[in-house]
């Protein structure tokens, strides 16, 4: 076995069925032991006879599997398939679309379309904040306005760059994790709420000269800049590069795997390629990226009627 990664191969030898993949999810979900998933107790769990993974708890007097308040609660694929689409979620780096999915497992593309939704909930919620040194910037994702429709969302196309596309705000710690969401507008106040919300005070920030940056001036930060628009882009250590080469991996796994992602749906994108990057340095074994994966699936059940609200 690599010292870093396993094979698809070596996956399956490892987890060849559902009762296998029912058994590595409670080693990582359940290290000592099932945990009730209602009352979050453990010492009165018994299981039950005759139903393999099905457990009782005398506590709450509530059945539970090792799906029960995860994302995938209350779905019929077998738990090994599971599995296999959480390892390619990790390792494709551009991720992988629904049709390859279902090619891969031998589900329906809408199956498979709704478990890579429940995995990419299974991937937000980051709340520990940026600090050291943080790249911002700033970008667009939707398609090139002269490729669309003459009115999209009734308001006519002016041929700027951000016209009529989903504005993303990212920050990137230097050398380290990695935030990003959806904004609305790329406005001042949006700007300065996510700032405070996601980066320690006495921060070091460095931007572009994005006119919204400019709040920046007395919220407790050292802001540095580099002027793009006169062609500089690194200046003693100052440049956003780092955050700048995370569009470049999003917009080749959007347009080039996805094709196409929808406003309401773009967020979970994001935090899908958000994860990878922040959970995919080479140096760590894919099981413990796995292992990583799997901490973020419990209390995110995610059922169909509010993946398509």
């Amino acid at each position: 076995m690599s010292m870093s990664t396993i094979s698809t191969f070596q996956l399956f030898q490892l987890v060849p069925d559902a009762e296998t993949g029912r058994l590595w999810f409670e080693s990582r979900l359940w290290p000592n032991g099932p945990i009730c998933p209602i009352c979050g107790i453990g010492e009165r769990v018994t299981a039950r006879k005759g139903k393999s993974g099905f457990y009782h708890c005398n506590q709450c007097q509530e059945d539970f599997t090792v799906r029960t308040g995860t994302v995938m609660e209350r779905s019929h694929i077998p738990l090994h398939k599971w599995v296999y689409a959480m390892y390619l979620v990790v390792t494709a780096r551009k991720g992988v679309s629904s049709l390859q999915l279902a090619k891969e497992i031998g589900v329906t593309q809408k199956s498979a379309w709704f478990m890579l939704g429940r995995l990419r909930e299974a991937c937000g919620d980051n709340f520990e904040k940026l600090s050291g040194i943080v790249e911002i910037d700033e970008t667009y994702i939707g398609g090139l306005s002269k490729n669309m429709h003459k009115h999209v969302g009734e308001k006519k196309i002016t041929g700027t760059g951000a016209t009529n596309k989903t504005a993303v705000l990212g920050m990137r710690e230097r050398g380290g994790r990695i935030k990003a969401k959806p904004i609305l507008h790329t406005d001042g106040f949006m700007v300065r709420d996510e700032i405070r919300a996601n980066i320690e005070l006495g921060t070091v920030i460095h931007t572009d000269e994005h006119r919204a940056y400019q709040v920046l001036k007395g919220m407790g930060f050292e802001h540095e800049t580099v002027d793009h628009r006169a062609g500089e882009y690194v200046r003693d250590g100052v440049h956003t590069n780092s955050i700048e080469s995370v569009w470049a991996v999003l917009k080749r796994g959007i347009y080039g795997t996805f094709h196409h992602v929808s406003p309401k749906h773009l967020g979970r994108y994001v935090n899908e390629f958000t994860f990878r990057l922040n959970e995919g340095n080479v140096e760590r074994h894919t099981l413990d990226r796995l292992d990583s994966f799997v901490d973020g699936v419990a209390g995110k059940r995610l059922t169909y009627k509010d993946l398509i609200h």
